[in-house]
């Protein structure tokens, strides 16, 4: 058991939208990435997926309202939501989600991650 030291990490890369892993939890990624711009129109069929903010802003839009989340704030998106991640400036977040959560859920396209990066 090592700790995990978040901003080190952060360090190590710099491309947006492509999670990296920094441990597992059960069954289960402990993800970190960069985002930056909008992401994609997506749902996630099969697992709730989670955002949490350590660096920046981040709005998550639903096609009836946008949630905006700070440095120290979280959000589950349940199953079958449809939603975008947006960032105006540089974000950083973890995320913990199945093995099996896919970026970009219901659609495969230029920002679709399959193999992720542990770093």
């Amino acid at each position: 058991m090592d700790k995990i030291n978040l901003e080190e990490k952060f360090q190590l890369f710099h491309e947006y939208w492509s999670p990296k892993i920094v441990g597992e939890l059960n069954e289960s990624y402990v993800k970190i990435a960069k985002f930056k711009g909008e992401f994609t129109w997506h749902t996630h069929d099969n697992e709730d997926e989670m955002f949490y903010v350590v660096k920046g802003v981040l709005t998550v839009k639903f096609r009836d309202k946008d949630v905006c989340l700070k440095e120290g704030e979280t959000i589950i998106i349940p199953k079958g939501v449809e939603h975008m991640p947006v960032a105006e400036n540089e974000v950083h977040v973890l995320l913990i989600e199945p093995k099996s959560t896919l970026n970009t859920g219901n659609v495969t396209n230029s920002k679709t991650v399959v193999d992720l990066e542990r770093i």
